[in-house]
């Protein structure tokens, strides 16, 4: 059991880790000492335990936790300011926009209040003889909830085609943003850089029916970027949001030669709201609670498990494959059979396919996209943020072995600083397998990830209760 408990606290109580078997030794890039040699035959199972670093809280509560806690930081720079990022920053216009997906036919859903799903005449039928209609008050894990109506009057196709360019639909939405604005301030796009720059924060969050939301922090700098005065107010920003959120469009262009060209464009239900005009924050909605809500989204999973699968959910990753097939459909070297492998091998011709890869995207219902962007310069990465988490875990180290407490004097500005690392770790590892290997260890970091997260609400909740 001791084994297992440093086993667990080594993983961080992952419940799919990494299991590895080999040695590395530490170098002084300076003098070519080797100080350090770690072997996995030293460690309590005699195994390496990594965490996977899944990000999706389905998957692994452990490791998405950490994620979402890294994205918080990564947002909440971008908003007060702290590590690399000016204080002043908290003094430029803030958004939160929400870009949502267009509608593809009706489906069941959750209502405010006691209203029913789909208050209608139970005479209102559709072609294919079911009924539009639905009395019923649905709960958030009701398995129906985002299932379509009629599953032949919803269109499917559009629906992935949709999701499948719906991160080229983002990138296009920055590019109109930042034209607007240079319209807005009477100037020519490849001038705007000079007056003022856009930078944001973005994560996609799954809908209960298969499609994705864009969730963002918009934030408005200076020439001089994070912390410098903007040229103009949220409410400018706002309209300039609004006015490219309606007009940017994508052109999806036909799966065979029996589908059409499609014009996508982002659903009506955008919203835009201020968070800061300024150094005044908005009426409705923190910084704070925005970054809270960003770094939740970041964690979510589509809802398409494997072994839950909900049954509207299962047909979108069918379907996924399906067009993928259907996109290959004549290949003289059966490309089509390969679609829905994890890594196709396709011919050159089908290669350059824009529905080559669906099938590949199947488990995600088509979404290739990454779930947490931002633009360079909003805040720092999140590839910093790891560093500094294994600078401090170095120092805290070196500072027991010491005997010694730890300096925290410039302590970020050390965790920080962008300089070359001068150590250099030589390793040899072999991949053993994933997971704990008996079923009751997996129980245990179950129990201890469920145990850590329930005492992480409870801090959290004493420092809302009682702030220092």
């Amino acid at each position: 059991m001791p084994a297992l408990a440093g086993a667990l606290a080594k993983a961080s109580n992952c419940v799919h880790p990494v299991r590895l078997v080999g040695r590395s030794e530490s170098v002084d890039l300076r003098t070519g000492e080797i100080v350090s040699t770690f072997r996995s035959v030293d460690e309590p199972m005699g195994l390496l335990y990594k965490p996977c670093g899944n990000r999706r809280e389905a998957v692994c509560p452990s490791c998405s936790r950490l994620y979402a806690r890294d994205t918080f930081e990564l947002i909440s720079t971008g908003l007060h300011g702290g590590k690399g990022v000016p204080a002043a920053v908290n003094a430029n216009p803030l958004l939160f926009v929400t870009l949502t997906a267009p509608s593809f036919g009706p489906v069941h859903r959750i209502r405010d209040g006691k209203e029913p799903c789909h208050p209608r005449t139970r005479l209102a039928m559709c072609p294919h003889g079911r009924r539009l209609t639905c009395w019923a008050n649905h709960s958030p894990d009701d398995p129906r909830v985002g299932a379509p109506l009629c599953g032949d009057c919803y269109d499917t196709v559009s629906a992935i085609v949709w999701q499948w360019h719906a991160p080229e639909l983002w990138r296009r939405f920055t590019i109109a943003l930042r034209r607007q604005l240079a319209v807005e301030l009477g100037l020519r796009d490849r001038d705007l850089k000079h007056h003022a720059r856009l930078e944001y924060a973005k994560v996609a969050e799954f809908q209960a029916r298969g499609l994705v939301h864009f969730h963002a922090l918009v934030r408005m700098d200076g020439p001089d970027g994070a912390g410098s005065p903007a040229p103009i107010g949220a409410a400018m920003l706002q309209h300039a949001v609004g006015h490219a959120a309606a007009a940017v469009t994508c052109t999806a262009l036909p799966l065979d030669d029996r589908d059409v060209e499609r014009i996508l464009r982002f659903g009506a239900q955008t919203h835009v709201r201020i968070v800061r005009e300024g150094t005044v924050a908005g009426d409705e909605i923190t910084a704070e609670q925005v970054a809270g809500y960003l770094a939740k989204y970041s964690t979510k999973s589509a809802g398409a498990d494997p072994e839950h699968l909900l049954p509207h959910l299962a047909r979108l990753t069918e379907f996924c494959r399906a067009l993928s097939a259907r996109a290959l459909a004549g290949c003289p070297f059966a490309c089509e059979e390969r679609a829905g492998d994890r890594h196709p091998r396709l011919c050159g011709a089908c290669a350059h396919n824009p529905y080559a890869l669906l099938g590949r995207w199947a488990s995600m219902l088509g979404f290739r996209g990454h779930f947490s962007t931002k633009s360079r310069r909003y805040s720092v990465t999140l590839g910093a943020l790891r560093r500094a988490r294994r600078r401090f875990q170095s120092l805290a180290v070196d500072a027991r072995h010491r005997a010694t407490p730890l300096d925290t004097r410039e302590l970020e500005q050390r965790l920080m600083a962008d300089d070359e690392e001068t150590t250099l770790v030589v390793g040899s590892w072999t991949y053993d397998g994933s997971g704990w290997p008996r079923p009751g260890d997996k129980a245990l970091a179950d129990a201890a990830a469920s145990r850590a997260r329930e005492y992480a609400r409870w801090r959290a909740d004493q420092r809302t209760t009682n702030p220092a």
